[in-house]
Parts: structure tokens; C-alpha cells; sequence
């Protein structure tokens, strides 16, 4: 490839297009060579995308259902997202297109299917025997606002209460209104002159089907005869009601008000309450009413055989209970219970043994939906244990800021984080099994393991388990419990970078290998944290202070470098017993007044006891200089064969030997360049330029640049990088975000130089100007010489340059294959004498994943920045192949990943494209437009990993899992659980022989003979809009290959007649809107298929 005079191209070198032409003959003739070298693998073919799962809590949750029969519960929530649980690991995500609110969920009770309620005033038949469950029918309503729904057991007709008053009624199997209305004005008292408000309840005599108890607003309680068309009997109270609940003998209801109160009626007594309770209100001598407590917003009356009923109801707490927490409250017989929660509720269910309204309940759990939390009650166990929640909803308990995702990670490595993980479990759950059980998995066609890493606002790392579209939490670590953390407001630390959460965590670095974790924090703190399984007690931790500065300081060696005399290793066994000075300075001001070297947290000077799992190898802190806080870090990296730490803000780059517990490299971005600078940068003050601080660090004076492509000034892509710079978001000047911040740090053994013959130990930096620098390391030998010979740090002088800041880099071998860093396996670190000999003995930088390492084989990195992609040959640094990914946007994410025995780069872009790149030629294999990047939470935490598997925090409480992979999406049906599964429906209750005989058993109502549009007629065309399901039919025949065939090729047959029928009746509509000269035809067409029923056409 031509080579290039430096200066020249920095001065404006006028003949560019010149140099572009010859440069890209020059590239493609390199990569029609290359390409004869190394066969791809990877085609178009290969890639599809899609959403597979999403785990942790619904979001912004609105409505919840259960099962009693299947046992699934059924969560809506504000933005219309529907979760779906059953058994632990079967769970469903479902969204309505509209985006509305689900105000009411109804199950199909052992159908198969859901009804959901909107607060766009629609209704939904979800079908659930399909493993992406999908709408069948919806009904749009025009004129009036649903509140409320009901549907009896074993019913086809709906009960819809609205705003107005009114009832309509729904048959769930066309989706249709029939003709029969209860009127507002007609329910109530024909004397009354206002409006009794909208409908808030609806269920029917559990004893009497032809019964229905409406509840108004106002307080107006009215018991509906369906057969005589008039109300039975009104009952009126002062308050307004909240919610109503029957008693299962029929002969009773019980009302819960605005004021605290809850009433109980006799059926036949509507003058009058049987009991008025106020459960939290304080009884007043002289017989006086109890003060007026909170509303309860919901009760329920569950019966027991053996003893007293229960009566359940949220809220009602006393207006002086200020700052109490949101109560459940549970009355058994003379004993209440109240159960305080985190958070708000939202709603709550009891579950019970029977699914027949009209026996006896014996409720066995109440599930309680929060704001933020799912709580299952045991109500069999005295004090009212919780059980332990198996599904991962605790994504959110603190708020994630960042993610990391594994694939294939070593086979012995779960284990171990469960094995320590499992201590951690708290104490006091339920003895029961989990009662949401319904379902049955898929089928497991994944065999590698993957995990999830979580970092949180209060410095808490989760690892999860998320093998075969699960998620289960393997370990919590907390990363806070190193500081020292204030008592009061007024000792708060010096956390004037961030105003709170100071422990959050912004980077995380796992070597899954070898288990080394390091995680950087937002008050520019680093801690690196090596795996134990024994427990141990750390008398002082170690730690390490960093003065990181941008402008050229006057201090001739920073103090950070102040190093400990190296400990010969006769000392003690302990590693924390090599404790370093980590208070070189013991002024926290300057001369002036200033704060200086002081670092934003205090660390803890008292011992620190650690329980086996991640204990802390050591603590970097960077310290405040002349008043100016340190900068955030914006890269981290470590690497567990060479001992490194490294890491880089806006202001420079950071190296410490964690095994020695020494700053070997600490210089500003610009004296990384040394006298190559292409900016011709100058310090910004006055004061005299600082010495460059690394062991042996020199100015740079063999640079070879590869100058296609010249940036246009320091601060030309600033506008973009404030994306993929989001974690320095409290640097807000100008000054700060021009500066050129470390965006990639890349550990590997590679080509350093041009005229290198084999590949040494390195450091390639990444930069937001998209400057790529190499710096080479010389490692001592490994056992007893590592710890006591240093380091040495030197430049290579290699500049290489793209355009944008740079976000990854990665190494190809002669083969095309990933050369991943090297790595030190794993070993219990407080082993025995002859264990340490032996390990004395072999070199730990093992690993080397080349095999082909010859002197004449070369190798090719791989760098992608916000802008384009470059391969580039090694050593000869001649760029062979290059892709501009996007003009017009900027790349956020960039991952080199495995796929089908290959390797491709994947790009996440600001537009909402995600893209894929062959490697080594960069071709493209993949665009699709996904999703617009709405927030900076999918831009922090979106990341790709291998086979074809990636994920973002699609929410603040949820994660999205989505893949790339065409096998994966063709397996997913597979790998889905089922939600339905075929269950006999119990034997209804006994009516026994007097009942019987007497009549005092359950009445039951032949609806179809009172809402039918034989007795009824139709509805009013205009009242509400038929929309038919994208899931009809399609769904069922999903269904029918699964476990419940037989069964769901039957209902195919069925469902295939009515849906003839329901597009014959479409296109009769449609004929009516379009002309009134088709009217008389439609008539006559409406008549011959009226009186026939819907399965014998």
C-alpha cells in the first residue's frame, strides 16, 4: 500500500481524491487476494431477526386474572404490554397494537382463552392454546367507556358495564353485542334525579344465575332480574363503592366504601346494612361512629368448610397513619392481620381451591400485584408467610445503568455462581410448592450457557442464569459495602460528580475464564474482585488513589504512583495482607484552598469480612486535583493472564498490576501521542508541561499513521459521540466533552509494529477522535518473578485512524478465526503449600488461542467505531478491507461475535437498525429496522453476544431478549413454553338431597334463550365495531400439533365454520354502510342465516 508523508496529509494535502482512488484500487486489489485466503462461511441466509423473550416485572402494571383450572395469572399493565405466568420458566409476553391501558383482564376459565379490557374502550379474545398467544376477536366500542367486565363460569355472554351506566352484553364466541341492555335509568329508582354514576361492579347470585348484583359508583346497589327485565332490589348508601364481593350461599354481599367502611347486606334486606365494619378505624366511646379512614378500594368474602370466612381488602388505613406502608389486610374470625407492603398495590386475587362461585372457596394464597413487586400470600400457614417468588422480577430492585451479556460460557461456571449464590437466600418463605402452575416447558434445544450481568444504581452487581430463554438469579454481589457510608446529610462524601446513587455501576469487565471481575463506578472508582468458594477476612483492604489530570500539571510524578515496596512472598499466604500506601497525601486541599487528593469515596479502614462468591482484590480510586473532581470513566479492561488493569476517561489512561498493586501507566490523551499529535495540540494553561509518567514511556517518534481518513477538527463529532460517551453524562462543559476520552481498551497478543516478526503481549487504546494506539507490554516471568519484577510499559508508536470515536476492537488469526485474549483458568486463589509450588511453577499467561503463531503468519484486526469498520493486516497496518456502516446516524453498540462456527460483526445504530458484517471482508449479511432508540436506557444497555443472541432493558424493570440467528427463530416455537394445557374442569358442587328436593341449590339460566338475537334482536350497529384477530385460524393449527392435537383440531373444524359465518356477516355489514339500494338483499340474506346456529353452517 502507498505510503504517505505525515506532515503533509496533517498540513491539507490538496490532491485527496487522488489519494482516495489509489487508496481504494490499492484496498480492493489487497482484498481480492485476501479473499482466495480465507473462505466465509456466513450468507444473508443465516439471519433473521427476532424478539424471543422478555423477563422481569410488566412495567407500569394495570389489571390482573388467574386461572383456577389451568393456574396461569395474567398480568396488563398501562402501555397494553399483557404478561402471561405459569409454572417457573413458562411465561409470555404478548402486546396490544394500540398501546392502551388494560383496565380488566377475563379469563375463558379453562379455555384457552383471555378477554382484556382497554382504556381505548375495546375488548380482546386472546387465544392462549398457541404458544404466542394472539387476538381472535375485538369489539370497539363508540359511544360509550367501558369500567367494568364480568364473565360467569362456564358463560359465553359478557357482562360490560360503562361509564354511562349502562350494560351490554358481549357473546365471547363471535364477539358480538346482543340486543339486551340494561338501562341505567331503568335499574334504578324511578324517584331518584340524579345519575347513579358508572358501573364499578356486575357478578350474579352465585346461588342464581338470573340474579345480577350491579354496583354504581354513587353507592347504589341494584339486584338485576335477567328474565323479568327489573330490578329485584336497590340498595343505597351514603359512600361511594369501590368494589363488591358475594358471599357463595347467595344470601349475602358485602360493599367496600370511599370512607373506610365496608357493608354487609342481606339479600332481602335493602333498607338497611346487616353490619357496617370499619376494620382500621378507631372505636370512639359514647357509641359515636368511628372517624372516617382511607377508601378500600377492594374486598373480597371467601368460605371455608371448617371454619370462619375470610375477608380480604386493600387500603382503609386511618388518615393519620402518615408514611405507613400500603396494607393488605386479611380478617379471620376475631383475628386481622395486616400485611404491610413495599410498595403500592394495584390489585389482588385470592386464590382458591374451587373455580364454582357457588361452594364453599377455601382460599389457600392471595396474590398481590404491586407497583413494583408480585407477592403470593400463604393464607394455610399461621402468620402469613410469603412464598418465595421463582420467577425473575428483581431486575429492578435497584434501577439497572448497565448489562452484560455471555454466551457459552464455561460448563463448571453457573454451578459455582449458584453453589455461592445460594447462601444469600432469605429465611421464612412458605413450606408450599408455588401455586402458579400451569404449563408446560418447551423443549430445550440449546446447549450452552449463558449468562446476564446486571450493574445497579446502588452499586449492586446481579449475575443471572439465562440458558435457554430462562432468567434465574445466580448471585448478588455489593460492590457499596467497601465504603464507609454517611450518616447523616450533612457528612455526606465528597460525591460532587454525581448528586446521587455515588455507588452506581457504569462498566463492567468478566473474564469468565479465569472469574476475574472488575466493575468501574460513578465516582470514578474501580474495583477488582477475584472468586472465591472460601470465606475470608480482609484486615485492610487494598487500594490504590490515581491523580488523572488533562491539563499538563506541574507535579513532576503523579501521586497516585507512589507505590508499596513489593513484598516478597514469604510475607503470609493472605494476598490482602500486601497492603499499599494508599494515602500519599495526607492534605485534603491545595495551597489555594482547593480540595485536592482526595478521592470521591471513603474506602473502609475496618475489616472486612467476605463471604465466599467475589472479594475485592483491590480498589482504585481517581482523586480530586486543584478543585476539579475527577472525570468519569468512560473504558475499562482487565486482563487475568498479564495481572493488568486498565482503564480511561476524558482526561487520560490509567494501568495498574493488580498483583503487585502498582500504577505502572497514568497520562493525559495527549502524551499518549507523545510528538505525533495530528491535532498539534498544546497544554490549555500556562503551567509547565508534566513528565510523562509511564515506566518507560518516551515521546513516540516512529509513527506510522494510516491517513485515509483525516478527521476535521477535535471536536467534529462531538455532537455524535455524546451517545456512546452517555456514561460521562455529568461532564457537561464544552471543554470537557471536546476532549479527546479513552472510548476501547482491547488486551492481546498481537503484531505491535511494521517490522514486528512475531506477535508480544499489547495494549490497544481507542479514542472518541477514532484514534486506535498500541502500547506493548513486557511481561516478566510468570510464578515468584511476576510478583517481584515490574512491568514495563512502552509506546509502539502504531496511530491508526477512523472516523468517529471507536467502540471495539478485536484480533483474526491467519484463518480468519477470533483470537480471544489471553486468560488464566480459574483456581481457588488460598490454596495449600504444595498447590502454591506447583503454581510457582507454570506460567499463567496460558492459553494462547493461536495455535498458527509463526513467524510468517500474520494477523488482522478488526475495529469498529461509530462511523465505518476497518480490517487491518498485521504487521503490515495496510487497512485491506473498510465499511462505511451509516452517514446519517452513529453506531452505539459494535460486537465481534460467533455464529454457525464463523464470526461476524454486529452494529446496533442510533437510527434503530441493527446490522451484521462477514468478517473479514466486512460484507453485509443483515439490516433491519428494529427499533428508534427512544432513551438512553436501550442505548446503555443494548448489547449483542454470541449465537446470535442480544438484549436491552426494553424498560426500567424488563429486559428484552432478541436473536439474529435463522436457526434460533426456526427452534423458537420449540423452545417456547405452553401455556394451555388440557385439564378436566372439577366436578361442580353436590346440591345434596334436601337442596334437591327443596329447591335451594343453584338456579342456572339458559342465556342463550334471553340474549340470543331470537329474544333480544340485534344490537345497534353504531353502539360498537366488529374487528376480526390476526390470530384466528393460523393460531389454532399452531395449537394442533401440539400436546392438546386432537382436541385443537376439532375446534379447528368448529372455529373454521363461525369464521365463515363471521365474514359473511362482515361482508353483509359492509353492504349495508356502502348503498341503501343493497338493503332489501342484505335483509332477506340476514334473515336466511338467523335463526340457524353458528356450527351448522
Amino acid at each position: 500500500m502507498r505510503k504517505f508523508n505525515i506532515r503533509k496529509v496533517l498540513d491539507g494535502l490538496t490532491a485527496v481524491s487522488a489519494v482516495a482512488s489509489a487508496s481504494s484500487a490499492a484496498q480492493q486489489q489487497q482484498a481480492g487476494n485476501r479473499e482466495t485466503e480465507i473462505q466465509e462461511t456466513l450468507q444473508s441466509e443465516h439471519f433473521q431477526l427476532c424478539k424471543t423473550v422478555r423477563h422481569g416485572f410488566p412495567y407500569q402494571p394495570s389489571a390482573l386474572a388467574f386461572d383456577p383450572v389451568q393456574k396461569i395469572l395474567a398480568i396488563g399493565t398501562q402501555t397494553g404490554a399483557l404478561r402471561l405466568f405459569g409454572r417457573p420458566g413458562v411465561e409470555c409476553y404478548c402486546q396490544h397494537d394500540s398501546g392502551a391501558a388494560v383496565i380488566q383482564l377475563q379469563f375463558l376459565i379453562n379455555e384457552g382463552a383471555l378477554v382484556s379490557a382497554l382504556a381505548d374502550d375495546t375488548l380482546h379474545l386472546w387465544n392462549l392454546r398457541q404458544k404466542r398467544p394472539a387476538i381472535l376477536h375485538s369489539l370497539k366500542f363508540n359511544r360509550e367507556r367501558i369500567t367494568f367486565c364480568h364473565l360467569p363460569f362456564q358463560s359465553k355472554w359478557l357482562y360490560v358495564g360503562t361509564e354511562r351506566g349502562n350494560i351490554h352484553i358481549v357473546n365471547v364466541e363471535s364477539f358480538t353485542l346482543s340486543g339486551y341492555v340494561i338501562m341505567w335509568n331503568k335499574a334504578i329508582e324511578l324517584s331518584s334525579k340524579s345519575h347513579p354514576g358508572p358501573v364499578v361492579h356486575i357478578s350474579d347470585n352465585p346461588m342464581d344465575e338470573g340474579k345480577l348484583l350491579i354496583g354504581f359508583e354513587s353507592g347504589t346497589v341494584v339486584l338485576w332480574d335477567l328474565k323479568s327485565k327489573k330490578a329485584d332490589y336497590r340498595y343505597t348508601h351514603d359512600e361511594a363503592i369501590h368494589s363488591v364481593a358475594w358471599h357463595h350461599e347467595g344470601k349475602q354481599f358485602i360493599c367496600s366504601h370511599s370512607d373506610g367502611t365496608l357493608t354487609i347486606w342481606n339479600v332481602k334486606s335493602p333498607t338497611k346494612p346487616f353490619q357496617t365494619i370499619t376494620p382500621h378505624g378507631k372505636q370512639l366511646k359514647d357509641g359515636k361512629k368511628p372517624e372516617p379512614c382511607k377508601p378500600i378500594l377492594k374486598v373480597e368474602y371467601k368460605t371455608t368448610r371448617a371454619g370462619e370466612p375470610f375477608i380480604i381488602l386493600s387500603g382503609g388505613l386511618s388518615y393519620d397513619t402518615v408514611g405507613r406502608r400500603p396494607c393488605l389486610t386479611v380478617m379471620h374470625g376475631k383475628s386481622t392481620a395486616v400485611l404491610e407492603m413495599d410498595y403500592s398495590i394495584v390489585d389482588f386475587l385470592t386464590l382458591c381451591e374451587t373455580p364454582y362461585p357457588n361452594d364453599f372457596q377455601e382460599p389457600y394464597a392471595v396474590v398481590v400485584l404491586l407497583e413494583k413487586d408480585l407477592v403470593l400470600i400463604d393464607l394455610a400457614q399461621n402468620g402469613y408467610p410469603i412464598f418465595e417468588n421463582p420467577y425473575p422480577l428483581t431486575i429492578h430492585e435497584s434501577p439497572v445503568t448497565c448489562c452484560e451479556y455471555f454466551a457459552d460460557c464455561p460448563v463448571d461456571l453457573i454451578p459455582a455462581l449458584y453453589s455461592v449464590g445460594a447462601r444469600q437466600k432469605r429465611q421464612g418463605y412458605s413450606k408450599k410448592e408455588w401455586p402458579i402452575s400451569g404449563g408446560n416447558w418447551g423443549v430445550i434445544t440449546q446447549s450452552y450457557s449463558e449468562i446476564i450481568i446486571t450493574g445497579h444504581a446502588d452499586g449492586s452487581i446481579k449475575f443471572w442464569d439465562a440458558s435457554a430463554i430462562t432468567l434465574q438469579v445466580l448471585y448478588k454481589l455489593k460492590t457499596a459495602k467497601v465504603f464507609e457510608k454517611s450518616r447523616n446529610k450533612d457528612e455526606r462524601p465528597n460525591t460532587d460528580i454525581v448528586d446521587e446513587d455515588p455507588y452506581a455501576i457504569q462498566i463492567i469487565s468478566w473474564c469468565a475464564e479465569s472469574r476475574m471481575l472488575c466493575i468501574a463506578g460513578v465516582s470514578a472508582h474501580v474495583i477488582i474482585y477475584r472468586f472465591s468458594k472460601q470465606e475470608v477476612t480482609t484486615e485492610v483492604i487494598p487500594m490504590l488513589e490515581v491523580r488523572l489530570l488533562y491539563e499538563i500539571n506541574d507535579v513532576e510524578t503523579p501521586d497516585g504512583e507512589q507505590v508499596p515496596p513489593v513484598p516478597t512472598p514469604g510475607t503470609g499466604s493472605n494476598p490482602q495482607s500486601i497492603v499499599p500506601q494508599s494515602h500519599p497525601s495526607t492534605s485534603s486541599s491545595s495551597s489555594d484552598g482547593l480540595r485536592d487528593n482526595v478521592p470521591c469515596l471513603k474506602v473502609k479502614n475496618s475489616p472486612l469480612k467476605q463471604s465466599p462468591g467475589y472479594q475485592i482484590e483491590l480498589v482504585i480510586q481517581l482523586v480530586w486535583v486543584s478543585g476539579e473532581p475527577p472525570q468519569q470513566i468512560t473504558s475499562l479492561a482487565i486482563n487475568s493472564a498479564y495481572g493488568l488493569v486498565v482503564f480511561g476517561n476524558c482526561n487520560g489512561i490509567a494501568m495498574v498490576d493488580y498483583l503487585q498493586k502498582t500504577v505502572l501507566l497514568n497520562l493525559g490523551t495527549i502524551e499518549l501521542y507523545g510528538s505525533n499529535d495530528p491535532y498539534r495540540r498544546e497544554p490549555r494553561s500556562p503551567r509547565k508541561a508534566r513528565q510523562p509518567s509511564g515506566a518507560g514511556l518516551c515521546d513516540i517518534n516512529e509513527g506510522t499513521v494510516v491517513p485515509e481518513d483525516r478527521c476535521k477538527s477535535p471536536t467534529s463529532d462531538v455532537k455524535d459521540n455524546s451517545f456512546s460517551r452517555s456514561r460521562s453524562s455529568s461532564v457537561t462543559s464544552i471543554d470537557k466533552e471536546s476532549r479527546e476520552a479513552i472510548s476501547a481498551l482491547h488486551f492481546c497478543e498481537t503484531f505491535t509494529r511494521k517490522a514486528d516478526t512475531s506477535p508480544s503481549p499489547c495494549l490497544w487504546v481507542g479514542t472518541t477522535l477514532g484514534t486506535v494506539l498500541v502500547i506493548v507490554l513486557n511481561l516478566p516471568p510468570g510464578g515468584e518473578q511476576r510478583l517481584l519484577q515490574p512491568v514495563i510499559v512502552s509506546p509502539s508508536g502504531t496511530i491508526l485512524r477512523l472516523k468517529g470515536a471507536i467502540l471495539r476492537m478485536a484480533f483474526l488469526d491467519t484463518t480468519g478465526s477470533l483470537v480471544p485474549p489471553a486468560h488464566e483458568p480459574w483456581r481457588e486463589h488460598y490454596e495449600d503449600k504444595d498447590e502454591k509450588e506447583k503454581a510457582k511453577k507454570r506460567r499463567p499467561v496460558s492459553v494462547s488461542p493461536s495455535p498458527s503463531q509463526e513467524i510468517s503468519e500474520n494477523q488482522y484486526a478488526v475495529i469498529c467505531s461509530e462511523k465505518q469498520a476497518k480490517v487491518i493486516s498485521l504487521p503490515s497496518q495496510n487497512c485491506i478491507y473498510k465499511q462505511n456502516i451509516t452517514e446519517t446516524s452513529f453506531v452505539l453498540r459494535g460486537d465481534i461475535v460467533s455464529l454457525s462456527n464463523s464470526i461476524c460483526l454486529a452494529c446496533f445504530c442510533a437510527n434503530g437498525h441493527i446490522m451484521t458484517f462477514s468478517l473479514p471482508s466486512l460484507r453485509p449479511l443483515l439490516d433491519v429496522y428494529y427499533l428508534p432508540l427512544t432513551n438512553m436506557r436501550i442505548a446503555r444497555t443494548f448489547c449483542f453476544t454470541d449465537n446470535g443472541q442480544a438484549l436491552y432493558l426494553v424498560s426500567p424493570t424488563e429486559i428484552q431478549r432478541l436473536t439474529y440467528s435463522q436457526e434460533t427463530c426456526e427452534n423458537l416455537q420449540e423452545m417456547l413454553g405452553e401455556l394451555f394445557t388440557l385439564v378436566e374442569t372439577p366436578e361442580a358442587p353436590n346440591r345434596g338431597f334436601f337442596k334437591g328436593l327443596f329447591g335451594g341449590g343453584a338456579q342456572s339460566l339458559d342465556r342463550e334463550e334471553l340474549f340470543g338475537e331470537s329474544a333480544s334482536g340485534k344490537a345497534s350497529r353504531s353502539l360498537a365495531q366488529h374487528i376480526p384477530g390476526p390470530g384466528g385460524i393460523e393460531g389454532v393449527k399452531g395449537a394442533a400439533s401440539g400436546v392438546v392435537g386432537e382436541l385443537a383440531r376439532a375446534r379447528l373444524a368448529l372455529d373454521e365454520r363461525g369464521q365463515k359465518l363471521g365474514e359473511l356477516e362482515e361482508k353483509t355489514a359492509a353492504m349495508l354502510y356502502s348503498a341503501d339500494s343493497f338493503s332489501k338483499h342484505a335483509h332477506e340474506m340476514m334473515l336466511k342465516y338467523k335463526d340457524k346456529k353458528w356450527y351448522q353452517f
